[in-house]
């Protein structure tokens, strides 16, 4: 079953429907809205699509005019200058199609503001949690693809429910017997027809997401569903009736608005995107990614999608590499801290370290203990603590492991144990 856009009435006219299927065949979505704001301006002048090409023939300067009286009156009636723009945009996409070449110079008022979503925030990493929590479990991992891996939801599944991920879009997972991903993070494959853009790319999935995916997936085996690379990611409850092939944008998003609801809050699903973007603002910030990687995961056209196209695949090292820097991403992404890796709990140690003698937070984000030898890494505690004890009167003591149960009974504070085996107390006075 395809999705019936309203004013359909009007796909009974040849031409009309010609124009339809010309934008159909790049975007269902472009063309079902350009359908639908060319009924609506019809209604609303009481005109017909036929009506608006003999008038743009017969007399431009006139149809400039009564255009231009039309977007007065909808700018008096307090109408948004982005909802007036929609009726000059599919006008002009009509008239060109039907070799009319006229230009429309009216000015719109807040043509490019968007006075609905102006204030829209992204959720914090606390309140995605929330949402994760209040969602179902195929509803966790429609949010996870796209606030972790930055897919838009028609990439999911498309507006007709003929196309969507499917599980062989997801390279790493392995269904054996156990359901398990090779490597994590896992990469998430997009078609070039199920990218906005039109190109291929490419994203990935951490631990987090490849969790809800790996619960959701045997969720359903044990349902009874044979899976295979070929099925789609997001399936239909096997309670309800399927009607297409693919869960269908409005369906995926469905399930992410009422997990939005459920958790309190007011958000369009979309932000779940804009929270991925965010975030990699931040990681590139920081020098955790590369802004031309950012931005092919992010499904963006540039120099890397540009070699992608050209040579149909990034050489395995380049893959990887991006893939480790999508890992360091991660952090400012999930929402659960999962199982921590030696080298994880090495840095995190080390950064506790840092953090017990003196350095800020800001300081210790801007070194890279991952390649910070040992020597390096004594050098900067002993320097900061040499510091601290010539700026405050030598307020601390190094001291053997051995004399802590007792300093500690004279009225010292513990502060950190050094790699060298050494304790940093704090002097009662």
């Amino acid at each position: 079953m395809t999705m019936q856009p309203k004013y359909r009435e009007l796909l009974l006219d040849e031409d009309v429907r010609r124009w339809f299927e010309n934008l159909k065949a790049k975007s269902v979505l472009t063309a079902t809205v350009a359908l639908r704001n060319l009924g609506h301006y019809c209604e609303l002048t009481g005109t017909t699509p036929h009506g608006i090409l003999n008038k743009a023939r017969a007399n431009e300067k006139d149809f400039r005019y009564e255009f231009t009286d039309f977007v007065r009156k909808l700018e008096k009636e307090g109408k948004a200058g982005s909802y007036i723009a929609r009726f000059k945009k599919v006008i002009l996409s009509w008239l060109k199609f039907n070799d009319i070449r006229l230009q429309l110079t009216v000015n719109i008022a807040g043509e490019n503001e968007t006075p609905t979503i102006v204030n829209e925030r992204v959720p914090s990493k606390e309140e995605l949690a929330r949402i994760l929590r209040k969602a179902t479990s195929r509803g966790r991992v429609a949010i996870a693809i796209m606030a972790f891996s930055g897919l838009r939801p028609e990439s999911l599944g498309d507006y007709e429910g003929t196309d969507g991920l499917r599980l062989g879009d997801l390279k790493e997972l392995k269904l054996s017997d156990e359901i398990q991903f090779d490597k994590i993070p896992a990469t998430v494959m997009v078609k070039s027809k199920l990218s906005k853009a039109r190109h291929h790319y490419f994203s990935f999935i951490g631990e987090e997401g490849t969790t809800y995916i790996r619960e959701y997936l045997d969720e359903r085996r044990k349902q009874g569903e044979e899976l295979t690379y070929e099925s789609p990611l997001l399936q239909f409850d096997v309670r309800g009736v399927k009607k297409n092939a693919f869960l269908r944008t409005t369906l995926v998003t469905r399930d992410i608005r009422e997990a939005i609801e459920q958790a309190g809050l007011k958000m369009r699903p979309y932000v779940l995107r804009a929270y991925f973007s965010t975030a990699l603002d931040i990681a590139e910030s920081k020098g955790l990614i590369s802004h031309p990687w950012r931005q092919f995961i992010m499904g963006h056209k540039g120099d890397i999608e540009a070699r992608y196209s050209t040579n149909k695949r990034l050489p395995p090292d380049i893959i990887d590499e991006m893939r480790e820097s999508y890992n360091k991403c991660t952090k400012f992404l999930e929402t659960r801290i999962s199982d921590v890796s030696e080298e994880n709990a090495r840095l995190y140690l080390q950064q506790q370290l840092l953090s017990a003698v003196g350095y800020r937070q800001d300081e210790i984000d801007k070194m890279n203990l991952a390649e910070t030898s040992t020597e390096d890494f004594q050098k900067l505690l002993r320097d900061k603590v040499a510091g601290a004890m010539a700026s405050n009167g030598s307020k601390q003591r190094l001291v053997s492991m051995n004399e802590i149960e007792k300093l500690l009974g004279e009225g010292y504070e513990f502060q950190a144990v050094l790699p060298n085996g050494k304790a940093i107390m704090k002097m009662p006075f």
